[in-house]
């Protein structure tokens, strides 16, 4: 990944790469957040398929071939993809540790 690209994920982003570690579509990833976030994250669908044009075109989620004879399109995340998880999950593990730090200080 190049180095430009390494930023923190907004929470929707995050939300959607977890949910495509198994191969979903639109509705299915919207339900997915609601029940990983415990409800605290609702995507609206204009919020969801901007995030996935934007995580297709970084080539951080594929579209995989379903069944013929559906309408959904399913996502599932590429291995860039899960470099970008992996990443994030040790920035935000070093968020949490240095806020224990500082707080243990108080």
């Amino acid at each position: 990944m190049p180095e430009n690209e390494r930023i923190a994920l907004t929470e929707a982003v995050y939300y959607i790469l977890l949910s495509l570690f198994e191969p979903m579509h639109g509705y299915g990833i919207m339900q997915n957040v609601i029940a990983l976030s415990n409800g605290r994250v609702n995507l609206a669908a204009g919020t969801l398929y901007g995030a996935i044009n934007t995580l297709l075109e970084k080539q951080w989620i594929k579209a995989i071939q379903g069944d013929e004879n559906s309408r959904k399109k399913e996502y599932q995340i590429t291995d860039a993809g899960k470099d970008v998880v992996k990443i994030e999950v040790i920035r935000l593990q070093e968020l949490v540790e240095n806020g224990k730090l500082i707080i243990g200080r108080c």
